[in-house]
């Protein structure tokens, strides 16, 4: 009975309107909040405005005149969490042309995708790499969103990964804040002019966007693109300095040994992905001195540290077929959606992967490096690295990288890689929102805070099964039950 009646006052609290200056007081509810883990207990929080107005620690706090009352007994009030690795141009499981064919399908997704993201209690995202700004419009002016920071247009090599994937007539166009490198000269389009395209003009155009950060990527390359040109650390050098005297995070994309050595010795701020490229070291069963050597500086340096192993798992949901029968699956994207997945043209992806391989032999081919993977994160882990929640949704042109339920179960696999729950609040809440440099605003359930604010029945400190028990969201001091963000929900 009590789970109805607050579910009942929950959903009368969530048609109130989003400008509405109404004051709620959320009280008798167990307070978890990153920044004090060893003050778990009960409390109040005053949401006005839009804001946390007021928190209180403990029994006794006096609701003030006026404001509407929550209970929250036997529940958990946490801080909205934060995925920073996300990408919200493309549409999971399908190519850039079928998504253009299939524009009713690819329209709905776009419309669904903000509320995706809330169900599994993602009220702040991080577009690392935009392609198109009216893209990041359209999920703002979306009714109800998560709040939005973005690194404005990545920073590619002229001809370098990720630009180099698509064909030469159209790539400058689609990446048009490249970096030209004198040194290692390369075909340009006509009228690309290379004193336009130096490191300091490419992160003053993502400043101009709006960005928080800039993206760069080392990568030289697979499958039919290899041996691309990469930074130098001079060049890379530049960089540094242009995101400095900017005030951005400088993120990079790196998966391999050499990579994140190079990102590291070279500064950057935040490592986009784990390490599952290990080099010539990839027939070790155990960490290399070498790869612990370069974790230990991770440790000691702070650096931000995505693992991002959905990347991974999420190619093996082709050939599992359990993944399309998860009940999460439905609840963010919609019916005719998850059904085309199901369809030769929606297979399309996983038969490219596959390449005449079975299903068996494509998931055995993924044991390997999931395993270094999970060895890095876990050695990361026991030392308290400054690793960050990110999921990289999509990242690539799968469909087990849908968002919302991306992020649930990448925190099921850093836990069973050796995060411990607490972790896992941590860099989804605090650390990520320190290392995009929104901590004033989101990360934490403190006064004057964004009122971005999870209401859950499990503890997500006992098990990160918890972020499926969500009750409720505010976002942005606007309440809304979670049960009508689902995707066909009315």
């Amino acid at each position: 009975m009590k789970f109805n009646a607050l579910l009942a006052a929950l959903l009368a609290l969530s048609l109130v309107p989003a400008a509405a200056a109404e004051a709620v007081w959320i009280t008798n509810v167990t307070l978890v909040s990153p920044e004090q883990l060893d003050r778990v207990e009960p409390g109040s929080v005053l949401v006005e405005d839009g804001r946390i107005a007021a928190v209180h620690r403990g029994k006794g706090g006096r609701m003030p005149p006026g404001a509407r009352r929550v209970d929250g007994k036997g529940y958990y009030l946490l801080p909205g969490l934060i995925d920073s690795h996300v990408h919200l141009h493309a549409v999971p499981g399908m190519s850039l042309d079928q998504a253009r064919q299939e524009r009713e399908l690819a329209q709905a997704y776009a419309a669904q995708l903000p509320r995706s993201f809330l169900y599994y209690g993602y009220t702040t995202v991080v577009d690392l790499a935009v392609a198109d700004m009216q893209v990041i419009a359209r999920f703002r002016a979306a009714p109800l969103h998560p709040d939005l920071v973005h690194c404005g247009q990545p920073l590619p090599l002229a001809n370098g990964y990720p630009m180099s994937f698509l064909p030469a007539a159209g790539r400058f166009a689609a990446f048009p804040n490249s970096v030209y490198d004198p040194a290692q000269p390369t075909a340009v389009p006509p009228g690309y002019r290379p004193e336009q395209h130096t490191p300091a003009a490419g992160v003053a155009r993502a400043k101009a966007d709006g960005g928080v950060c800039v993206k760069t990527h080392f990568e030289r390359g697979f499958g039919r693109e290899r041996n691309l040109p990469v930074w130098t650390p001079a060049l890379f050098a530049e960089v540094r300095a242009a995101a400095t005297d900017q005030g951005m995070t400088l993120v990079t994309h790196a998966n391999s040994f050499e990579g994140q050595r190079f990102a590291v010795e070279n500064r950057a701020d935040v490592l986009a992905h784990g390490m599952w490229h290990w080099g010539g070291l990839n027939g070790h069963a155990e960490l290399p001195e070498e790869i612990r050597a370069l974790l230990d500086r991770i440790v000691a340096d702070r650096t931000g540290y995505q693992p991002t192993m959905r990347v991974l798992a999420g190619l093996n949901a082709y050939f599992d077929p359990a993944y399309l029968r998860h009940p999460g699956v439905r609840k963010v994207v919609p019916k005719a959606l998850a059904d085309w997945f199901g369809t030769p043209g929606g297979q399309w992806f996983g038969e490219e992967l596959a390449e005449g391989h079975s299903h068996a032999e494509m998931l055995q081919s993924s044991e390997a490096p999931l395993r270094r993977l999970r060895q890095v994160v876990g050695y990361l882990a026991a030392r308290n690295a400054n690793i960050l929640f990110g999921t990289d949704t999509p990242s690539s042109p799968t469909y087990g990288n849908l968002p919302g339920l991306n992020g649930y179960l990448e925190m099921q696999h850093l836990v069973e890689a050796g995060m411990s729950p607490a972790q896992v609040l941590r860099a989804a809440t605090i650390d990520n929102a320190r290392a995009f440099g929104i901590l004033e605003q989101v990360g934490t359930i403190e006064a004057g805070k964004r009122a971005n604010l999870l209401l859950m029945t499990r503890s997500p400190l006992e098990s990160v099964q918890a972020y499926d028990s969500i009750v409720t969201l505010w976002v942005g001091g606007r309440q809304v039950e979670r049960a009508r963000l689902a995707a066909g929900a009315r």
